[in-house]
């Protein structure tokens, strides 16, 4: 499903359905430090109804599987769920996939004790999504968001790779990330309060080949350029990773900030 938005990428259209076998293929990078600062909260374990929205191929729940949540994905992008479905099946996990927008989502009250959004919520309609995810959280339930990025000015690689996306897609806003907590809507704050958030570094391991399908995943390049763009950006990106050694790691922050479900939701 092609999305258009203003504020992102100066309004050019991108489709995360157009990416989605190599999003399935390159995007699982997350290292065990990234879920470990989510469990050890007590989030996302056993005896827990979680619903993980912009789930994407699932990564989120794939990974997390193991600690005993109970899980549901959901995903406007209907090839992103395809390859979640897929994945999830092979590795004989039972996991609930959903096509739809997360602000159209509707579930009985209570009937999440922690909802999670990775890498995607900026994407939302938070005016509509904050009273619909009071309703469906059990009270004293919370919503997890959680982030990483490379830190381009800091790793060569990672600023040589942005430097190459911007070439081809100039517009695009993913570009020139530095550390900073994550941004809570106010349309959230009569509904949620932050009650804790890190930020923290993190090095993440690639191989020349997968760090070609990670920049090639990301919104910039295979879900927005064009088919002779993309031929282009595919040739220069290559050549700049001979340069590059067979292996390296591209330094990331990460960050996780934890809201909770308000009692009673603030005058409004």
């Amino acid at each position: 499903m092609e999305i258009r938005n203003e504020k992102i990428d100066g309004g050019r259209a991108f489709d995360w359905g157009r990416t989605s076998e190599d999003y399935a293929r390159y995007r699982d990078i997350y290292p065990p430090a990234f879920y470990e600062e989510i469990t050890r909260r007590g989030l996302c374990v056993k005896g827990q109804r979680v619903l993980d929205l912009g789930t994407g191929t699932g990564v989120l729940p794939r990974n997390l599987y193991s600690r005993g949540a109970v899980w549901t994905g959901s995903d406007i992008a209907e090839n992103q769920i395809t390859q979640a479905k897929r994945m999830a099946a092979e590795a004989g996990m039972d996991i609930t996939f959903l096509t739809a927008a997360a602000e159209d989502l509707s579930f009985p009250d209570g009937s999440f004790d922690v909802v999670t959004a990775c890498q995607c919520f900026w994407y939302f309609d938070h005016a509509r999504l904050a009273p619909m995810l009071w309703h469906i959280l059990t009270p004293g339930g919370r919503l997890v968001l959680l982030y990483m990025a490379w830190l381009p000015y800091e790793d060569a690689i990672a600023g040589k790779s942005e430097d190459i996306v911007l070439h081809y897609n100039p517009g695009w806003t993913g570009a020139g990330e530095t550390r900073h907590p994550i941004w809570i809507p106010e349309a959230m704050n009569p509904y949620f309060t932050l009650t804790d958030h890190k930020e923290y570094d993190l090095p993440v391991h690639f191989t020349r080949e997968s760090w070609h399908g990670r920049m090639k995943a990301c919104r910039g390049v295979g879900a927005s350029l064009d088919s002779d763009a993309l031929a282009a950006w595919e040739r220069d990106h290559r050549a700049m990773l001979e340069e590059a050694p067979a292996e390296f790691d591209v330094l990331h922050y990460a960050a996780i900030a934890v809201l909770e479900r308000k009692e009673h939701p603030d005058a409004i």
